[in-house]
């Protein structure tokens, strides 16, 4: 029996994805402690590319928006009300719902001091909680697994819908994990390549490396077989529409109905760069959103498990106010963000809308610091000291 270095590679491949695998049978003492306080759970979707705020959340009654949309604006009979000043993208009938229901906060103005109109920067600003014009290397979920699981053998109390970890995940000593698919990853854990290797290092000749590499890839075949059995205890009968972020948020459903002690949940879903032909392409991802969000509460509701579940979804940056000349929106600043789940302090509009005759060059001025949301969560949801986190005190704010 030989192995060439394209398999080698195979196999470190998924000794390496193994890193990011939970192993639930070696939970500690202190995890199973930390589990028992709190079965609160949030999930964060993250819109990708700057979505348009403006063409979102619409004010339909403010003049200065159709004079600097006169080809991209939502027309007043379209929008789907919300008060008597704001209203969703007609596309967005789904949320609509959720929002009538009670179980949704619109949060208008959130931005960040001299906010960066880079998608890469703003992005690392938001997942890290960082200045503008300070760069951290640990995002601010690892920092969460930091704080709270200090004495955990693993750090499964975070994970991101991915088959890659995002900075948001990294700590100094915690690293949260990523998968898509446990499935996939069983049957990948599974293949005769790994097998054959296995007994290659067991009866072979043996060295320092190939040790490690046995007994990592040993970990993630056993851990792999857990995740699946995991999944399996709950298979949602709602039929969720056919996009990724709706797969990967029945996924969550799943494991969250399931039991799994995870306390954070992290997926993203891209496309959200309008800088033409906007409003099709726009119209249509809202549509995604919307449905994907409503399938997921849905679940949630069903399963008597809406009020143990917060949904924070945020974009890395809103668009200027002024259409540009190719029928899209360039980066702008300051955004809405929306706050989901059957536990809100304050459902509805959260604050005042944009102020659209008051801007800063051409963009919207942000009222309300991200952090102070974040600030929130971790305080009032996660039960944990948000400075541990975030390193200092925002204004407060009370959504959950």
């Amino acid at each position: 029996m030989s192995f060439n270095r394209r398999d080698f590679l195979k196999i470190s491949g998924l000794a390496t994805a193994s890193l990011f695998i939970p192993k639930f049978i070696k939970a500690s003492g202190r995890e199973i402690e930390l589990l028992k306080q709190s079965n609160k759970v949030l999930v964060v979707i993250q819109l990708s590319g700057g979505n348009d705020g403006l063409n979102t959340v619409i004010p339909y009654n403010d003049d200065i928006y159709y004079k600097n949309r006169p080809k991209i604006n939502i027309k007043k009979n379209e929008v789907l009300k919300l008060n008597s000043e704001l209203g969703f993208n007609p596309s967005m009938k789904d949320l609509k719902e959720v929002f009538d229901e009670g179980y949704l906060t619109v949060v208008n103005n959130v931005g960040y001091p001299n906010p960066d109109h880079s998608h890469f920067r703003s992005m690392d600003i938001w997942q890290t909680a960082s200045n503008s014009n300070e760069f951290l290397n640990t995002g601010w979920v690892g920092r969460y697994l930091d704080a709270e699981c200090k004495d955990c053998a693993n750090s499964y109390r975070a994970i991101e819908a991915d088959e890659t970890l995002s900075l948001v995940m990294k700590g100094e000593n915690k690293t949260g994990m990523a998968f898509q698919d446990a499935e996939k990853l069983y049957a990948l854990a599974n293949k005769k390549i790994y097998q054959d290797f296995e007994k290659l290092t067991k009866h072979g000749k043996q060295n320092e490396s190939l040790d490690y590499l046995y007994k990592t890839l040993a970990e993630a075949t056993s851990n792999a077989k857990l995740i699946y059995e995991k999944s399996q205890i709950y298979k949602s009968k709602l039929t969720y529409p056919a996009t990724q972020l709706a797969k990967n948020l029945k996924m969550i459903a799943e494991l969250i109905v399931s039991g799994l002690e995870t306390s954070i949940y992290y997926t993203s879903f891209t496309g959200f760069d309008t800088h033409a032909n906007q409003n099709g392409r726009q119209n249509d991802l809202l549509k995604q959103y919307s449905e994907a969000v409503r399938a997921f509460l849905k679940d949630l509701k069903q399963n008597n498990r809406i009020d143990d579940v917060v949904v924070l979804t945020f974009s890395e940056f809103g668009r200027r106010v002024s259409e540009n000349a190719s029928g899209g929106t360039d980066h702008g600043t300051a955004n809405n963000v929306f706050i989901a789940g059957g536990k809100l302090k304050k459902s509805g509009i959260f604050n005042k809308p944009p102020d659209l005759s008051d801007l800063d060059t051409g963009d919207l001025k942000f009222s309300v610091d991200f952090r102070s949301i974040y600030q929130n969560i971790l305080s009032n949801w996660l039960n944990i000291n948000s400075n541990n986190v975030l390193h200092k005190e925002f204004d407060k704010i009370s959504v959950v």
